[in-house]
């Protein structure tokens, strides 16, 4: 894992900022229409008053015009993590691990009981900038231990335990947005130590992945009627590459499930947008139609079977 993530993990934050953006737009809808509420993610954004002058709805509609549902897609894989964490924490799981945390601020824009011990673990390059940017009085601050890890000489397992996470205890893992970016070597290496990690205790996963359609038949990964799907798809690993960060890895649900079974994870649920649509945006009258649906990657729960 050391070698093979060094260069390709948790180093640019050019899409982190990209995802922070999103958090933004929408906490600035009425909150009787917004699905999540991110109070820090100004913080990470340029050009963020231009943003708030501008409102929810113009950003929207923007966003759609670029890439439809785009906005949404990536709202609603944050309020599913926020779902499960919530979730997790309430039913007693001690330990949350965020993976390649970048700009994420769950640990303290979620009402998480204090017994939840959480560990961020990123880079040291971008855990600095992330922590120079927020506030000094954040909530559950006392609970949070930041673990720098620079995968060209460290070891996850190795530093996890320095900073003080127990085998013992129950732990949800997340990794969001990341997959597609690192290698399946490095993928596989990061499932074998989660596993090792916690063999003596449950463990839940969070992983998004990217679609392998979305190179063999990209109009798959897209609702009926969609404009210009595979124009669409190339502009958003475009974008990414253009950043520094191209998308290198893609997953059939097989593949996925073979390599979380061999680990001893049972996948509990895998949805995407498609699914999402009716249970977040429906609600708050912000249904989408068939032709918005962005369905290009995947959001899987998997938890151990000890």
């Amino acid at each position: 894992m050391k070698a093979a993530m060094s260069e390709s993990i948790f180093r640019k934050d050019g899409t982190a900022q990209g995802v922070a953006k999103q958090r933004l737009i929408e906490s600035i809808a009425k909150p009787e229409e917004r699905i999540i509420n991110d109070p820090y993610a100004d913080r990470f954004v340029l050009g963020a008053s231009f943003i708030k002058l501008m409102g929810h709805k113009l950003n929207v509609w923007l966003a759609e015009n670029l890439v439809p549902g785009f906005h949404e897609h990536l709202i609603s894989r944050t309020r599913f993590i926020d779902d499960l964490i919530k979730k997790s924490a309430a039913s007693g799981v001690e330990q949350y691990v965020i993976l390649g945390a970048g700009y994420d601020s769950r640990a303290h824009r979620l009402e998480l009981p204090s017994s939840l011990r959480i560990f961020e673990v990123d880079q040291p390059e971008v855990q600095a900038r992330k922590r120079s940017k927020l506030p000094k009085e954040l909530p559950n601050l006392e609970n949070i231990t930041y673990v720098a890890v620079d995968f060209s000489h460290q070891s996850l397992t190795e530093q996890l335990m320095d900073a003080g996470f127990d085998q013992s205890k129950s732990t949800v893992f997340t990794l969001e947005g990341v997959s597609q970016y690192i290698t399946k070597e490095a993928f596989d290496s990061m499932i074998k130590e989660m596993a090792a990690l916690t063999q003596k205790a449950n463990s839940i996963f969070f992983v998004s992945y990217a679609s392998e359609l979305l190179n063999k038949n990209p109009e798959a990964c897209f609702g009926k009627g969609y404009p210009n799907a595979e124009k669409r798809a190339k502009l958003i690993t475009y974008g990414s590459a253009k950043v520094g960060e191209p998308w290198i890895s893609f997953y059939g649900a097989e593949e996925i499930e073979s390599v979380l079974s061999q680990n001893g994870y049972s996948i509990k649920e895998n949805v995407t947008l498609k699914d999402l649509n009716s249970r977040y945006f429906a609600p708050v009258g912000r249904t989408l139609s068939e032709n918005q649906l962005l369905q290009l990657e995947h959001f899987l729960v998997a938890k151990s079977q000890n």
